[in-house]
């Protein structure tokens, strides 16, 4: 895989498969700024989070759905597609950008944990492109995508041009259809899903149970995702794969920990330094 001219090289990935309008909307926007190439789910990867398949085969076949475009169905995770990606057709010269999506539905909040969208996007950021996660507030597998594309130019072209923080992504979402007001850059909000497990009955009279909810939003900030998007604005929420909680290491290092021969023999316990290389011990 070489670079053509001087257009930058973008690999697109989803998982909601690839056949899905999201990632047909998306492979149309990136065609007016690089040359694509497209590496995608066979069958939908919805909630996979980062998972990789590890103990039986991938599946990696090229295909020809869309006219002037390299595209690879994969049968592994989104995260497998970006490897495979990475490794099988870039081999190791990394793309300009990676984009995923345009999901079915949004991530914002508590979602970016489980999305097979964003965790492409964080397998990207993770070696070193620069990298995005599209969504939109819609489940139907014929969703209008239409009012999300100069947003998603716009923001593709200041990347490119901007680069991100090393270790950093973008998680963007889209309110449903026209009249979205602009863009708000935004935390990610305090929310979760209240889930439940209806249990029903299958034909040979055996349980089993079906996973519901209710979205239960406890932050009222302006600067959230969630307010973003109820307001009907474009929400972008720089994400970062380092889950280190730093503010705890202080209280961790003033724990007295069972191990006390092997504190004795160190002659003190291991202190770690905040990243700002105050001693937090």
């Amino acid at each position: 895989m070489t670079k053509q001219n001087t257009k930058p090289t973008i690999l697109v990935v989803n998982d909601d498969g690839i056949t899905a309008t999201g990632i047909k909307n998306l492979i149309e926007v990136m065609q007016e700024i690089g040359h694509v190439v497209v590496v995608a789910p066979d069958s939908p990867q919805s909630g996979m989070g980062h998972a990789i398949t590890i103990g039986k085969p991938i599946r990696f076949d090229k295909v020809d759905l869309y006219e002037g475009v390299e595209m690879y169905k994969c049968s592994g995770t989104p995260v497998d597609c970006v490897k495979l990606g990475v490794n099988k057709i870039f081999k190791g010269k990394k793309p300009d950008l990676c984009v995923s999506g345009i999901n079915h539905g949004l991530n914002n909040s508590i979602n970016v944990i489980y999305s097979g969208t964003m965790s492409a996007a964080v397998e990207g950021a993770i070696e070193k492109i620069p990298s995005i996660g599209f969504s939109m507030d819609d489940f139907a597998a014929d969703a209008d995508f239409s009012h999300t594309k100069k947003f998603i130019k716009s923001i593709c072209l200041q990347v490119l041009a901007n680069g991100l923080p090393v270790g950093t992504l973008l998680n963007v979402n889209f309110p449903k259809g026209d009249g979205i007001k602009g863009i708000k850059i935004c935390r990610q909000a305090n929310a979760k899903w209240a889930e439940e497990f209806e249990e029903r009955i299958d034909p040979y009279k055996r349980p089993y149970y079906w996973l519901t909810g209710v979205f239960q939003n406890f932050d009222k900030g302006e600067d959230t995702d969630v307010w973003a998007l109820d307001h009907n604005y474009v929400s972008i929420v720089p994400v970062q794969f380092d889950l280190t909680a730093h503010h705890a290491i202080q209280m961790l290092n003033g724990w007295e920990f069972d191990d006390v021969e092997q504190s004795k023999s160190a002659g003190k316990p291991n202190k770690i330094s905040a990243p700002d290389g105050l001693n937090l011990g």
